[in-house]
């Protein structure tokens, strides 16, 4: 019998588990905890959107215009309140993400499951499906947007029978 993996995460956490005989308990194989969910937010982020360096300068950009938004603008430079294309956040979700898909490709590779469910929060999922190796992909049986990390292995294994019995 094919060996089915579960994988329960968000952007904090992800556990793994492993069916080999659904008669039998879910066996917890492992439980990554990302780098950055054990940091304080003061660590991790400030609280004010910085401005860009010398925002108030004349050689802000360069050329021979004064400095001030309209400048800026013409310039194609960001504005005195630079906002980032991610947050601190998206960006350790982004990391973990890649971290999770590591694992599991290498655990593919190794023969360890032949058969992949996922359970994730619905942002942390869209992220995951990017970072998803193609072989990893094929072996995906289904997912779903639900976060149960918190959920022991039974309650885990009773809440994705109740989704598939819906989907169905």
């Amino acid at each position: 019998m094919p060996t089915t993996w579960i994988l329960s995460a968000n952007a904090g956490r992800a556990r793994f588990f492993a069916e080999s005989d659904p008669s039998e308990p879910l066996q917890e194989i492992e439980d990554m905890v990302s780098p950055a969910a054990q940091l304080r937010t003061v660590d991790t982020e400030t609280d004010t959107l910085s401005p860009t360096a010398a925002s108030g300068s004349r050689h802000n950009i360069g050329g021979n215009e004064g400095a001030g938004m309209a400048h800026n603008a013409k310039a194609g430079a960001p504005n005195k309140l630079y906002q980032p294309a991610q947050t601190p956040d998206q960006h350790a979700a982004d990391l973990f993400a890649k971290d999770v898909a590591t694992y599991l490709l290498k655990a593919h590779n190794e023969g360890r499951f032949q058969q992949l469910i996922v359970s994730a929060s619905p942002d942390f999922l869209g992220v995951l499906r990017t970072k998803l190796d193609g072989q990893v992909q094929k072996l995906l049986k289904s997912e779903f947007n639900k976060d149960y990390t918190h959920s022991s292995a039974q309650q885990l294994r009773e809440q994705l029978h109740a989704l598939q019995a819906k989907s169905e």
